[in-house]
């Protein structure tokens, strides 16, 4: 079972002293991933901002079209 184990976790272990550059710290990666999530939610917020644009202007048409209606 341990020899098992051991070729295993031998396995994740950089052969020949070589260091994987892709690997990051804890740290390092925590700090990404919250660059990240603040672009989201940039993105996500001027999404808004758009979309309420978007929904004043189908109001103010359809508002436009009852107002034309009624009057006519």
């Amino acid at each position: 079972m341990t020899s098992q184990l051991e070729r295993a976790i031998s396995r994740f272990r950089p052969r020949d002293g070589h260091v994987d550059s892709s690997r990051i710290s804890a740290a390092a990666f925590r700090a990404m991933v919250l660059e990240r999530l603040r672009a989201v939610e940039r993105d996500v917020g001027e999404l808004k901002g758009r979309l309420n644009g978007l929904i004043f202007v189908v109001v103010g048409a359809v508002i436009t079209q009852v107002v034309l209606r009624v009057m006519a």
